[in-house]
């Protein structure tokens, strides 16, 4: 990305409603559409940015995480953010499918499968399902540029039984059972006041799958409390060749001491 804040790249301020966050976001995909730009490299790595971004900022949930660390770290916020948020993360959810899809119909340009098959490469492939009413879509990614090479399957749009409807019909329709990606795994990692502001090696033990295996993770100097670290690769293993899921660690900072004891004290007068 040229500019790495999703704020700028959409060219609107931090405190913009959703409705102004989408009207930007519609005006500048119009604007760097490969069908508006013959082909133009440089169009194509601007419509990977704004696409990241409105992504980001049309989430609250993602919104909120990327402004914390964007308060915390300033410029750096970007690399921050993407500690924690991989590209299956980032576009989950998302609704730029219907966007480009409005964009299709009003204005006769290729829809969002083209697109971002072309955007994304050989690594990105969509496909469409519907039987007895139940209708949806799903984006398989089968390798990442510096991943593994493994394969992970996505349905940013189905979750739970209805995403294993979709597997089950994709399997019907093509003839091909798909890998899937493991489940992230959550978490909640404690530490002193003095190691958040540092960082730096620290010690984790995983009761969540692990059985309580001891982990060395290297957490990022000047994390806050409620910030979460993302570990790549180290939730559960996924299935038939698919990558593992992650592990996503909450950030709890200890109370000093002596803030401790006066808190128990307090009780114990209040009673």
């Amino acid at each position: 990305m040229k500019q790495s804040d999703y704020y700028q790249i959409l060219g609107i301020e931090k405190d913009e409603p959703a409705e102004r966050i989408k009207e930007a976001y519609r005006k500048q995909a119009l604007r760097y559409h490969p069908d508006r730009n013959n082909g133009d490299p440089e169009a194509a790595e601007e419509m990977k940015s704004i696409n990241e971004a409105y992504a980001v900022l049309s989430d609250p949930v993602k919104r909120r995480d990327y402004d914390m660390m964007r308060e915390r770290y300033g410029s750096s916020a970007y690399n921050q953010f993407r500690q924690s948020y991989s590209d299956q993360d980032i576009f989950k959810g998302s609704d730029i499918n219907e966007i480009f899809e409005e964009f299709a119909r009003s204005f006769g340009l290729r829809g969002f499968d083209d697109i971002f098959k072309e955007t994304y490469g050989n690594g990105y492939n969509t496909f469409r399902f519907g039987n007895h009413g139940v209708n949806g879509m799903g984006y398989i990614f089968t390798g990442n540029p510096g991943s593994d090479g493994r394969n992970a399957v996505e349905f940013p749009h189905l979750e739970g039984g209805l995403g294993k409807v979709a597997r089950y019909a994709f399997k019907k329709i093509s003839g091909v059972e798909l890998p899937e990606k493991g489940r992230d795994i959550n978490g909640t990692i404690r530490l002193s006041p003095e190691k958040a502001h540092e960082g730096g090696r620290h010690e984790y033990t995983d009761w969540n799958w692990r059985r309580g295996k001891k982990i060395t993770i290297k957490v990022p100097a000047g994390v806050s409390e409620g910030q979460k670290i993302r570990l790549a690769g180290m939730g559960e293993e996924g299935w038939g060749g698919a990558n593992p899921g992650d592990l996503y660690l909450k950030v709890h900072i200890k109370k000093p001491v002596l803030h401790e004891i006066k808190g128990f004290i307090n009780k114990l007068i209040n009673r």
